[in-house]
């Protein structure tokens, strides 16, 4: 997929060059994936991982193009799949309001949520889910099953831990005999004290529960509260706290749900494009103050600080980052999503308008990218080479940063 020109500063260039030192800063213990994550974004679109040769059907314009880490910690690697998995969901959308709700927990969690990221991620996107389905399924609000999509998200703009859940739910649901559908007040889904408070009780229970059962760990700073009482006494101050739900302003109609989407299910910490300086041994970025209105600024840290928080939002293996509820649950996803249509009078052929977002699904993913040079011909394989097997000034041309066929 083309991807435009590439960064004049990128993650990968802080690895190569910092690596070493934020290893050395960790007497040289790090996780196993961590030390897979920082080999395979330095590795990428390189040499290492191989590639081929693109020419140009037109102008006979020839491009070296690597192929991608596929890592999914990559800032490089996200727009292949992406494209893939919107095209999906575009398929699934609905013509009625859509609803964006981020659920986060007190800093008190998210301490225990970064010694324990499975079980206490899991705890947090079950237990968002449960209060909107809790919420949705009372008469006095809706009384009805709504679909939800969950994505989260590890980090805050400065690149701390930052854990929450993005949702976007649906405007209305099927009524409990699946015989209409039931649709919200415009613009208003459910009231976010409410929704704060079940999300609390429910994730409080559930946390505790973990530990009851001996699925939290705890070590560091954390390593007093490993006793019933300490445990306790620790958690007990987030019980009088509202908990953050903040619902944002309703989406209208499938194509702003969509580019949404497009911007935030595939995000990693931190984009190339932020990235704007390395000097000796700092690294500077652009960060967004929404304390302070938004404001852009410029935070430099140093690279083995950097490259710290950056592992911080290295997810477990296998560890699913977008899960779905309600109706949208995978078990019986199509069969709802079908009642779902034929009560809204929709055909489950008609997709979406998405003119708004069709730059996101460019041509280049489902055929060849266009050329660089002439801006008319695609550029078709014509050598593949293995890893590490290029060397020397193969063919005239650029060296390829916008597309991929590992």
């Amino acid at each position: 997929m083309a991807t435009g020109p590439r960064p004049s500063l990128e993650l990968s260039d802080i690895i190569h060059t910092h690596g070493g030192a934020y290893v050395e800063s960790r007497g040289g213990v790090i996780t196993t994936q961590e030390r897979r994550t920082l080999k395979a974004i330095a590795a990428c679109r390189t040499a290492s991982l191989g590639g081929h040769i693109g020419q140009c059907d037109r102008c006979g314009h020839r491009v070296i193009a690597y192929n991608s880490c596929r890592n999914r910690h990559c800032p490089k690697c996200q727009a292949a799949g992406r494209a893939e998995w919107f095209h999906q969901r575009e398929l699934e959308l609905l013509p009625v309001e859509y609803f964006n709700v981020v659920f986060t927990v007190p800093k008190e969690i998210a301490a225990i949520a970064l010694q324990n990221k499975k079980v206490v991620y899991d705890i947090l996107f079950r237990t968002a889910a449960e209060a909107l389905k809790t919420a949705a399924h009372d008469v006095k609000h809706l009384g009805a099953e709504i679909g939800v999509l969950s994505v989260l998200h590890t980090w805050g703009q400065n690149l701390e831990h930052h854990p929450h859940i993005h949702c976007v739910v649906t405007g209305g649901g099927l009524a409990p005999d699946g015989s209409r559908w039931v649709s919200c007040r415009r613009g208003f889904l459910f009231p976010v004290r409410v929704l704060g408070r079940l999300f609390r009780g429910k994730f409080l229970d559930q946390l505790k529960a973990a530990f009851a059962d001996g699925r939290l760990r705890f070590s560091g700073s954390l390593a007093a509260v490993a006793d019933h009482v300490s445990f306790r006494r620790y958690i007990q101050p987030t019980f009088a706290k509202d908990w953050v739900v903040y619902a944002k302003r309703p989406f209208h109609g499938p194509a702003p749900v969509l580019k949404y989407l497009a911007r935030y299910t595939h995000r990693v910490a931190i984009a190339n494009r932020r990235i704007v300086a390395a000097e000796g041994h700092t690294v500077s970025f652009t960060w967004k103050d929404y304390a302070h209105g938004s404001k852009r600024r410029i935070m430099t840290l140093s690279a083995v600080e950097f490259l710290r928080r950056f592992l911080l939002h290295i997810l477990p293996t296998g560890f699913p980052r977008i899960r779905y509820y309600g109706f949208l649950a995978n078990r019986h996803r199509q069969e709802k999503l079908a009642r779902c249509r034929t009560l809204l009078g929709v055909s489950g052929d008609e997709k979406p308008e998405v003119a708004d977002v069709g730059e996101f699904l460019a041509a280049g993913h489902e055929h060849a990218p266009l050329c660089p040079a002439c801006k008319h011909g695609r550029l078709l394989c014509l050598l593949r080479f293995a890893p590490g097997t290029l060397s020397g000034p193969l063919v005239a041309g650029t060296c390829g940063e916008g597309y991929d066929t590992s």
